[in-house]
């Protein structure tokens, strides 16, 4: 197992200190260096090149989640996992792509479980200068869950949430399906207008006894229904796969 490289961000040395502690613990992780504000930590990233960062919002000057947001533009992107007193930051840390939430005082099991998530998302990063995500993200009671691609079986609009079906589960992320059919348009295929399907998990189409076409999943569960005007294209992408 690498080593894992992390900076540790925030405002107050105690808050620092303790987080330093707490990975200690935890195998293969190696603190390269300590920031109390937004500047510092995009310099020490500059300088050390970590693969994460353990940031807290609340900061002076650049206040962590625009330093979240500038760490996600770099190349390649480093993980961030927000440590913050507050958890009604979580949708700003959702949208600054945070790979975790952990709201203070930080449990040790809490960080361990954000340290695995951290080595799930570097596990799938897309490769420098390929921009699309290799992960969703989806909220869950103030934390933020990762969830790889290539687990997610489907995706299914449910008003104004989408819901994410995957090996583990089912999550709800705000994002809509338009714009992840546009973002992973070579993984996913529509079978109707309020779902899409991963193209590896397609076996087959069948008539059901109602007459309608279905959608039969390789990891099992109930086929889907399928529109009509989706029929010729994925019997297209059957014949391909």
């Amino acid at each position: 197992m690498p080593s894992l490289k992390v900076v540790i961000a925030d405002d107050e040395p105690l808050a620092r200190e303790r987080l330093r502690m707490l990975l200690a613990d935890e195998p293969e992780v190696e603190v390269v260096a300590e920031a109390g504000d937004g500047q510092q930590v995009l310099d020490a990233c500059a300088a050390h090149h970590p693969h994460a960062v353990l940031l807290d919002i609340a900061m002076p000057g650049i206040d962590g989640l625009e330093t979240a947001r500038r760490l996600a533009a770099s190349d390649p992107p480093v993980a961030v996992v927000f440590c913050t007193a507050y958890d009604a930051h979580a949708l700003s840390a959702f949208e600054a792509a945070a790979i975790d939430y952990l709201v203070k005082p930080v449990r040790p099991e809490r960080l361990s479980a954000a340290i695995e998530r951290v080595r799930t998302f570097l596990a799938g990063r897309p490769a420098a200068g390929n921009g699309r995500r290799s992960n969703l993200c989806a909220r869950l009671r103030g934390s933020l869950r990762v969830i790889p691609l290539d687990e997610v079986r489907y995706l299914q609009a449910e008003e104004k949430y989408v819901v994410v079906h995957h090996l583990r589960g089912e999550d709800l992320i705000e994002e809509s399906l338009r714009s992840l059919e546009d973002e992973f348009g070579d993984h996913f295929v529509r079978i109707h207008r309020n779902c899409l399907v991963a193209r590896q998990e397609l076996v087959e189409l069948r008539r059901g006894a109602d007459g309608h076409v279905q959608a039969v999943l390789r990891s099992g569960g109930p086929p889907l229904e399928v529109s009509r005007r989706c029929v010729p294209q994925l019997r297209q992408t059957l014949r391909h796969l």
